[in-house]
């Protein structure tokens, strides 16, 4: 009886998972099904160029997956049941229910409107696709002279404002951040976001909460009023709420808690990786929501998984900060380094050497999701167990 290995989402984490465990297991032992509502592969880091206007590369499942045995199945997860070990999805062909031994949940995140009345129904997000072709459409139809309001100064704020002031120079672009313009940087970093913001002719309102939305402007909670013919919502993220609905043990956000392997604490069939799971990194700090966190924790489940399966020893990865990439528009960049917990430190990398370099980690995270033996050991792939075929118990410890 061959284990079923079921995958929840396809973004970075999820991809990677599936493929990884495609090369770590043999495909007479496991079938590993990839679920996800698009046929192609969504590079989210890049949907501020999207939004202005720029074509990004397709990247089809069906040729990133072909041979791998990886079985894409085109639906939305609308349920799990963890009790049954099942998932309930919708397709093309209607609603359906897969069964699975080992889950693992990669659903990711979208954009979070803070309850802020308005923001619903009047701002733009950047955290889907969807979201993207949508704030395209609104910014290609605004004329020379109107104003694009930017809400949120962190690193999706910072880089769509930048981005939308150097494709479209004929707008009024402004950026509201709730603390200081670039607060987590280290001063060599500020001093260049500032020399671009302002070289962008970008209006940066400072330690401005926003607290109201409507068609045409925000207002902040000390009563300025800024104007927005259009505006963009990055001021964080919301899980998906499915966890939430299931026993998982998860956190006041919806993230799965999950240990140092990436396994449930309370449902040791179940993994979690990406914006889905609460995972302690460096310093006893929660891992950051986003790509850099996401990736090491896409192989160290992979790896978890593959292992537990073969009954050999579970390898840990380390999962560090390195840098905080920022694209500036097309020709400027910032690359901030950052102790392993992620603090900022004195060096940073600035200019068009910085956007080359933030180029090819956007690339390269791409790559990775096509090849996700990166950092894999050579090795042979290892032979499911008998009694790991069978569906793992409730109270399973290994």
């Amino acid at each position: 009886m061959q284990h079923r290995v079921i995958v929840l989402g396809a973004g970075y984490t999820g991809a990677v998972t599936a493929g990884r465990l495609a090369k770590r297991l043999r495909r007479e032992d496991v079938t590993i099904t990839l679920v996800n509502p698009e046929p192609d592969f969504v590079e989210r880091v890049r949907m501020h160029q999207l939004a202005t206007g720029q074509d990004l590369k397709p990247r089809p499942f069906g040729e990133m997956f072909a041979g791998t045995g990886v079985e894409l199945v085109l639906a939305k997860v609308t349920a799990v049941d963890v009790d049954r070990r099942t998932v309930s999805v919708t397709g093309a062909d209607g609603p359906a229910e897969l069964a699975y031994d080992t889950l693992v949940y990669a659903l990711g995140s979208g954009w979070n409107d803070g309850d802020v009345p308005g923001a619903a129904v009047h701002a733009d997000e950047l955290a889907s696709r969807s979201g993207a072709h949508r704030l395209r459409e609104r910014l290609a139809a605004l004329e020379a002279g109107e104003s694009v309001a930017v809400v949120g100064g962190g690193l999706t704020g910072v880089e769509a404002a930048t981005e939308i002031a150097e494709a479209r120079p004929d707008l009024t672009v402004s950026l509201t951040a709730r603390g200081a313009l670039g607060d987590w940087l280290s001063e060599k970093g500020r001093a260049h976001l500032r020399k671009v913001t302002d070289r962008l002719g970008i209006e940066v309102h400072e330690h401005a909460a926003v607290t109201t939305v409507t068609a045409d402007a925000v207002t902040t909670a000390d009563g300025r009023t800024v104007p927005a013919a259009v505006t963009v919502w990055t001021t964080g993220f919301a899980v998906h709420p499915i966890a939430r609905a299931t026993a998982l043990e998860v956190t006041e956000r919806g993230q799965i808690v999950v240990d140092t392997t990436m396994r449930s604490v309370s449902h040791p069939d179940v993994y979690a990786v990406g914006d889905a799971a609460m995972a302690i990194g460096p310093q006893d700090k929660p891992l950051r929501m986003s790509c850099a966190s996401g990736m090491p924790m896409a192989w160290q489940a992979a790896d978890a998984i593959a292992a537990r399966l073969a009954g050999t020893k579970v390898p840990h990865i380390s999962i560090r900060y390195y840098q905080q990439c920022v694209s500036l528009g097309r020709r400027e960049g910032l690359i901030q380094f950052v102790t392993a917990d992620d603090r900022a430190v004195d060096r940073a990398m600035t200019g068009r050497v910085a956007a080359l370099y933030k180029e090819l980690i956007c690339k390269g995270a791409a790559w990775a999701v096509a090849n996700p033996t990166v950092g894999l050991p050579s090795r042979r792939r290892p032979v499911v167990r008998q009694e790991a075929q069978d569906r793992p118990r409730a109270d399973a410890t290994t």
